[in-house]
């Protein structure tokens, strides 16, 4: 990739130029979805791009926070949420330290990850998938094990990882779920971001990265299964704590706008009767998630679960496809009751018996809400 290039796609996927992206693929990566967003403000940005940057720091934050260029082009939100936030971030990954996305599960870590790769780099898809199996291979280098037995040890038999790809080319590496990487494995990120080289004492070399090279990770604190990371490790990064939406009117509107990409990605129609619908997922959620009515006058107990913003979107989605395929097409309180259930009752005995009190307390109680407490007792029941 070219130096200062302009913004686009890595393949013919980015020929689609929208949201919904091309043909066949469920799910086109960022730099593919929005390639005419990208290109819009490739076009428009006149501003100082640091080495190997598609956009500048500016373009960046606006591709993300969305707005309108001076040619008309929109530019649509992909992260609702503090400007100062976006803004730390990107900054961040103009200088030499490393980014860490951090946050309950749902804030959309993973979602800003991918799309500050793809308008840095113009690719997300040097990825690191963190589990409890990740090996060091995964982060620094493996081997072609037919060529190193028939030839021993030699670049050519070396498979680099996308870390060690993304410090050759100058390119943007992502770590999703980095605490879930066991400890030892996570310290071989040391090095690679404390000296900026990568070494393979196999052959007696090492990767230096180029200029343009950084590295977001992602971690939540809260979920299980969580590795700790070493002051060592902790001190490489720029931590980021990305909150949950700050306001309801925020999450539905958050909910709303991944809710219509992905039906149009899914061939579903449009819900435009589907807003209270919406609503009151968003209220039941941030409600049993705070522990408090939304006029704060009475105290709820929290289930076991996050109620996300993400389990929001994914149970909005579920009820308009039952909706589409088992209704009259109009998003209804039968169509998310028991994507609410599943969502909320995770542990079968104590979190049970919180929906059923917050029904009867508070649901049954509330004005307009009559057909929305049928449905949830229905599927309760």
């Amino acid at each position: 990739m070219t130096e200062n290039g302009a913004g686009g796609g890595r393949g013919p996927a980015a020929e689609a130029g929208s949201a919904e992206g091309s043909g066949a693929v469920i799910r086109p990566h960022a730099e593919d979805a929005f390639a005419n967003e990208l290109s819009a403000l490739a076009a428009a940005d006149d501003r100082p791009r640091p080495a190997r940057w598609r956009l500048s720091p500016w373009a960046v934050a606006t591709y993300l926070l969305g707005g309108t260029l001076a040619d008309g082009t929109v530019i649509t939100p992909k992260y609702v949420g503090p400007r100062r936030i976006v803004e730390v971030a990107v900054t961040t990954l103009a200088t030499d330290r490393a980014l860490l996305l951090l946050g309950v599960p749902g804030t959309a870590k993973t979602w800003v990850s991918e799309h500050l790769a793809a308008a840095v780099s113009g690719d997300s898809t040097l990825l690191v998938q963190g589990t409890a199996g990740t090996p060091e291979e995964a982060i620094r280098y493996g081997w072609n094990y037919a060529q190193l037995l028939a030839h021993g040890p030699s670049r050519d038999a070396l498979v680099p990882s996308p870390v060690m790809r993304a410090m050759a080319e100058g390119m943007t590496a992502r770590v999703e779920e980095l605490t879930r990487i066991p400890a030892d494995v996570q310290d071989t990120l040391i090095t690679v971001l404390s000296e900026k080289t990568l070494p393979i004492p196999e052959l007696g070399q090492e990767v230096q990265a180029v200029r343009g090279f950084n590295l977001i990770a992602t971690a939540n604190d809260r979920d299980r299964g969580v590795n700790e990371l070493s002051s060592a490790l902790r001190r490489r990064f720029n931590t980021v704590v990305l909150p949950l939406p700050a306001t309801p009117e925020d999450e539905v509107d958050i909910v709303t706008r991944r809710v219509e990409q992905i039906g149009r990605s899914l061939d579903l129609p449009a819900a435009p009767d589907g807003m209270d619908e919406i609503r009151r997922v968003v209220t039941v959620f941030r409600e049993l998630r705070d522990g408090l009515t939304a006029d704060g006058r009475t105290k709820l107990k929290s289930p076991s679960g996050t109620l996300s913003t993400a389990e929001a979107i994914s149970v909005v989605t579920n009820g308009l496809a039952l909706a589409t395929h088992f209704g009259d097409g109009v998003l209804r309180p039968a169509d998310v009751a028991a994507g609410i259930l599943g969502a909320v009752v995770r542990d079968p005995s104590a979190d049970r018996v919180i929906w059923q009190e917050y029904l009867e307390s508070v649901v049954r109680e509330r004005d307009g809400w009559k057909d929305f407490y049928r449905a949830c007792r229905e599927v309760s029941a």
